[in-house]
């Protein structure tokens, strides 16, 4: 059961500057990063945090894009390959706390339960793990391992698992608009449900769109539309994920959230694996 994030105990340390508070929040609220916590979230303050999800997913990407390359260094086999991608997939979920996984294996309990809404909601809410959850854990996983070993690598592997971490989270990004309401009166989906505008969120996925893009084509014109292809088949995926949500659930919840996180990232990192 995945409850809504909260912030830890406050930690010394330089303020931040004023607009940079919403980054703070984001990586208070869903990282295990050693930043000031905030006290208290409100609506506005979590609708400004979501927005900053993508840049957070970049910055959990770098130790995690450190790691696979460090492994890969030390050889080109197929098995220190899965290894690096193995060992980078699991910093990811460390530097969050298992967060989107945990909502992960809630949503598909849910969902997979075929129960009206409100008994689905009440599984999720319970803190034991369905075999619904294990084999989406499992299965979710082992596809994200395996597509980012597939991937070319070094840099380009390393780019792929940072746009696939930058997707996830855009994909929620996209979800907090007004055609997916919270399923719950309280929680995160109820705090981000709607909060934000049309603008931002187009701009969020324009941003990735160019960046993936620019990023992949420092190795040409094929690798640029592979990863364009490759974001635009992560939040399709989320989006489907979504509309299910909101049509078995009633809306969005915390799990929910955590779950369009790890589908989209995934489908990224398999996509760019069946176009290598």
């Amino acid at each position: 059961m995945t409850q809504a994030p909260q912030a830890g105990p406050a930690r010394p340390g330089r303020p931040w500057p004023a607009a940079a508070l919403p980054l703070r929040s984001a990586l208070g609220l869903f990282t295990i990063l050693p930043v000031r916590a905030v006290p208290e979230i409100g609506r506005p303050d979590a609708a400004r945090a979501v927005l900053w999800l993508p840049v957070a997913g970049l910055l959990l990407s770098v130790p995690a894009a450190g790691v696979l390359l460090g492994v890969q260094a030390g050889g080109g086999s197929a098995p220190r390959r899965l290894l690096a991608a193995a060992l980078a997939i699991g910093v990811l979920a460390l530097l969050t706390g298992g967060l989107h996984l945990d909502g992960l294996a809630d949503t598909a309990d849910g969902l997979g339960s075929r129960r009206p809404r409100d008994e689905a909601l009440a599984i999720m809410r319970r803190s034991d793990v369905g075999p619904f959850g294990v084999v989406a854990l499992l299965f979710t996983v082992l596809v994200q391992v395996t597509a980012l070993a597939t991937v070319t690598a070094g840099w380009p592997g390393a780019a792929a698992l940072a746009v696939a971490a930058v997707t996830g989270r855009t994909a929620v990004v996209l979800a907090t608009g007004p055609g997916s309401p919270a399923a719950r009166p309280d929680g995160f989906g109820a705090l981000v449900a709607g909060a934000t505008s049309a603008r931002a969120r187009i701009t969020a996925v324009a941003v990735l769109l160019a960046a993936a893009a620019a990023t992949a084509a420092a190795w040409g014109w094929y690798p640029a539309a592979r990863a364009v292809i490759a974001v635009l088949a992560g939040l399709c995926a989320a989006g489907l994920l979504r509309r299910l949500a909101v049509r078995r659930l009633g809306g969005m919840t915390g799990d929910v959230f955590g779950a369009l996180v790890e589908v989209s990232s995934a489908m990224v990192l398999l996509a760019l694996a069946l176009t290598a």
